[in-house]
């Protein structure tokens, strides 16, 4: 909002927690992929609660959640067997904005709340949205504002070359899995993603932490322009277990930059402790070998996991580990732990020093420290109480600082700065 005073903003504030809006929805999945689907799906939840109209606009594939809006969805743009048409539409999809232009001539919508929509929806959907004058708020998960491979890594090290749009070192520096092709392809689309709008037509960012909102600005989005709304998650259908668990758990992608190699070498100090990981990745085959050559008998790659038989193992653990080497922007598994009511022992990198206070709910490590990481398991595993009391210092924070109505405040107050009509009451 601007034109207002202070106190002539809080009142519009007050008056747009009374009305109902059309709220656009937008993401490359309808399905849950990660922890962005996740936020995505708990995000329209939310808001429908609230007494909001969720309109959601992704794209057609088989694992999407039934919607009476899937007639819209454009195609997927397939990366499994990209053919030239593939490979255009990741860089800019002219079906999704026909698609999108179809549903606007049918749908009133105020405000549009875009996730990650490049790769398949593209910024080829942002022009229909600025036509007819909908404000536009995206949430930022990662870095692609800055990035073209989204994680300001490079080689398994951190990069920030690309931060100021220079993003043509992605391809001298074959930052795309090595291949020159790949990373021409995501310099190319970096490039056309802001000279199409990327930065200059949303109209608010959203940013999951403190971190990733201070680096935006150091690379170049306007300060008043990106406000930090961290995560939350809904814990009043969790049972927290605060009994000391048998095992320590790790639960999410197999990456070398989420640090399971780290996990693992710690894990070799600590053979009395059983482990086990949870999920997929492009280095599970590796890291499983890992394993054997280092005879950790101990741990456990129990593959993806998801609903009730996720949640039990969450509940069974004594504490959960988040060893990343990168800069994690937040860290949803850490708050889902907490949830459960148990500690987590967490890199000292990126957004997830928001989340974890070290020595009250978890500990914090140094990154790429399997030394220290030993240390903290050990710890935790020997001194059951105090444990116990981390993980209810860990559940308290949930339900005060991370909860659904925090959240949803923040929210409304990001889409009052942006007028968006009032619809229903």
């Amino acid at each position: 909002m601007t034109g207002l005073s202070a106190k002539g903003q809080k009142f519009y504030l007050e008056c747009l927690l009374l009305f109902s809006m059309n709220i656009l929805n937008c993401g490359q999945n309808y399905f849950i992929k990660g922890g962005s689907d996740r936020y995505m799906f708990s995000l329209q939840d939310l808001l429908q609660e609230h007494g909001h109209t969720v309109i959601p606009f992704s794209t057609q594939h088989t694992g999407n959640h039934p919607t009476p809006y899937a007639e819209y969805f454009p195609g997927r743009v397939n990366f499994e067997g990209p053919g030239i048409k593939d490979l255009l539409n990741y860089i800019h999809h002219p079906m999704a904005r026909r698609c999108l232009e179809r549903l606007l001539d049918v749908h009133q919508i105020d405000l549009a709340h875009l996730h990650i929509y490049y790769g398949q929806l593209t910024t080829a959907i942002l022009k229909p949205l600025k036509s007819r004058g909908i404000p536009i708020v995206q949430t930022l998960h990662e870095y692609k504002l800055v990035c073209p491979t989204y994680q300001l890594i490079s080689h398994g090290e951190i990069c920030e070359d690309c931060g100021r749009g220079q993003f043509w070192h992605a391809a001298v520096n074959r930052c795309n899995r090595g291949s020159i092709a790949r990373s021409l392809l995501s310099t190319v689309e970096s490039y056309v993603s802001r000279w199409r709008g990327a930065l200059s037509d949303i109209d608010h960012f959203v940013a999951v932490s403190d971190f990733l909102r201070n680096k935006m600005i150091d690379f170049g989005v306007p300060e008043d322009k990106i406000t930090t709304v961290h995560n939350f998650m809904d814990v009043s259908g969790i049972q927290p277990n605060y009994s000391a668990g048998s095992y320590l758990l790790y639960f999410g992608r197999i990456e070398h930059v989420k640090g399971v190699g780290i996990l693992l070498q710690a894990a070799s100090a600590c053979r009395e402790t059983p482990l086990y990981i949870v999920g997929e990745g492009t280095a599970r085959a590796e890291l499983e070998n890992l394993a054997k050559e280092l005879q950790l008998d101990h741990v456990k790659f129990l593959g993806y996991k998801s609903g009730d038989e996720l949640q039990g193992l969450i509940a069974g653990c004594f504490a959960t580990v988040v060893p990343s080497e990168w800069y994690e922007t937040f860290g949803l598994t850490i708050i889902e732990s907490f949830a459960h009511g148990k500690p987590v022992i967490a890199s000292r990198i990126g957004g997830m020093t928001e989340v974890v206070t070290d020595g009250v709910d978890g500990f914090l490590i140094e990154p790429g420290s399997a030394t220290e990481l030993a240390e903290k398991i050990g710890w935790l595993e020997v001194h059951p109480e105090q444990s116990v009391a981390m993980g209810k210092a860990g559940r308290n924070k949930v339900e005060t600082e991370f909860n659904p109505d925090v959240h949803y405040h923040k929210i409304i107050d990001v889409y009052s700065r942006l007028e968006p009509k009032f619809q229903r009451v």
